[in-house]
């Protein structure tokens, strides 16, 4: 919302990087994957407190201030927005190390001018000034797209979503970035829930397709898609614990389908139709052209109880086990063997899964290493991402940055990865490779992921 100035976060370690950075920090934003509300974005509402934009839902803030010992009524209870920024103030000020300072640094420069460093000292003048420029420009969410310069937004979506919202911004055609769905299939596969025929219910009515067998319920998974397209859905995601061992045949499949409609189907047979289900969706995606995304080795909810109390997504996940690369390749075969793959990204949770994640991407054309995620989105994380792709694979295979977040702010995330990329290449190259550096830089902070956009 200000003038861009230098960025007060430096990541940049030479003059060479500085140089290639300075060619690639204005370009557009491609940020195909997030969870930002399309109803937020439509209906715009003006913020009214900068504890408000930083805290009604992103889980990394909550995480910090949790690790200091901050009691949950300042997280997500009902604590004041004044009180809540409060507690983070003094949970970021002593946050050494960690990422959310260097975002939350860049966040208050960027959006609001302000450069003083964020602590429990400074925070009552830092609210202050924020809700100031808050109240002045009537900061919302269109407005703060704008200002970040987004050109492109995937939200996330579940296959039975309406996609009102979208519909409504397109009609209304006054945002200039694109907002898209993403066929997100996190329930769908999750057929050893207790609720799953639940889920089938809302997916009949959804689709307008009875689902008695498995060829109904490909018929409506079918529909689905199509309409997610229509829609403009460039991208599909899936984030789910764990990853099938085997993939069934159909004739099994269908036979377990049933099982699973009637709530006797062994771990065994779940299992295996999981493995079908993703080739099967594989397979549908590249017929559509759609992008797939898989987000590996995750563990969900940790917190019981604060599960219950909070709901998914409150930031009690964590990192789980590396998936088992023979596994991890039976079902990436599988999808490749019948209907070959679509463009596919693979990130994982779990860093000790590159060496083998990244020599399995390689025995297969148009699959992606994604970027560093979660609790890997921090500088070290990237660079070590960077430096064993670059090691094992090709650095121009990966698409670029995505958010992955519930901030309307976190965009400046964008600048932060581009300036750990700028400055591992200008460590792993020299004056030989002439433009080569700066061509890198454009594909992996703009082109790589705007080709995926295109219809």
């Amino acid at each position: 919302m200000v003038e861009y100035r230098d960025n007060v976060i430096k990541l940049l370690g030479s003059k060479r990087a500085e140089e290639i950075y300075a060619e690639v920090k204005d370009l557009p934003i491609i940020d195909y994957h997030c969870h930002l509300s399309p109803r937020e974005i439509y209906e715009d509402r003006p913020f009214e407190d900068i504890g408000e934009i930083w805290l009604a839902g992103d889980h990394y803030k909550w995480r910090l201030m949790r690790g200091y010992g901050v009691d949950e009524k300042y997280i997500t209870g009902n604590a004041s927005w004044k009180e809540k920024f409060e507690k983070f103030a003094e949970a970021v000020g002593y946050a050494l190390g960690n990422p959310v300072k260097d975002w939350v640094a860049a966040e208050l420069m960027f959006f609001f001018g302000i450069t003083t460093p964020l602590n429990k000292d400074t925070a009552k003048e830092i609210r202050e000034k924020a809700n100031a420029v808050i109240k002045e420009k009537k900061i919302s969410p269109r407005k703060l797209i704008e200002a970040a310069n987004v050109e492109y937004i995937a939200t996330t979506d579940d296959p039975c979503d309406s996609l009102e919202w979208h519909d409504l911004i397109a009609k209304e055609g006054k945002l200039s970035a694109k907002v898209a769905p993403t066929f997100r299939t996190d329930n769908l596969v999750s057929v050893e829930k207790a609720d799953y025929k639940n889920y089938i219910a809302k997916l009949e009515k959804a689709s307008g397709v009875e689902i008695k067998d498995l060829g109904g319920f490909e018929s409506a998974i079918n529909e689905r898609l199509d309409f997610f397209v229509s829609r403009g859905c460039r991208f599909s995601d899936i984030g789910v614990a764990g990853f099938p061992k085997t993939v069934a045949e159909r004739k099994d499949a269908a036979e377990t389908f049933k099982k699973i409609l009637e709530g006797s189907a062994t771990a065994y047979e779940e299992d295996a139709f999981k493995g079908y289900l993703y080739v099967y969706l594989a397979n549908e995606y590249k017929k559509r052209g759609i992008t797939m995304q898989m987000h590996l080795a995750v563990t969900r909810n940790s917190n019981s109880a604060m599960f219950e109390k909070c709901g998914a997504d409150s930031g009690f996940d964590c990192v789980g086990d590396a998936i088992d690369t023979v596994t991890l390749t039976r079902v990436i075969d599988a999808m490749n063997m019948r209907e070959g793959l679509p463009e596919t990204i693979i990130y994982t949770l779990n860093p000790s899964m590159y060496y083998t994640l990244i020599t399995m991407i390689g025995a297969f054309r148009g699959v992606h290493l994604g970027v560093s995620w979660w609790f890997c989105d921090h500088k070290r994380g990237m660079r070590e991402t960077f430096d064993r792709l670059s090691e094992l694979g090709h650095i121009c295979s990966m698409v670029g940055m995505l958010t992955d977040s519930r901030s309307f702010l976190s965009y400046t995330r964008h600048d932060y990865y581009r300036q750990c990329l700028c400055d591992f290449l200008a460590d792993n190259s020299s004056e030989r490779d002439g433009d080569a550096p700066t061509e890198v830089a454009k594909k992996l902070c703009y082109y790589n992921a705007k080709k995926l956009t295109e219809e």
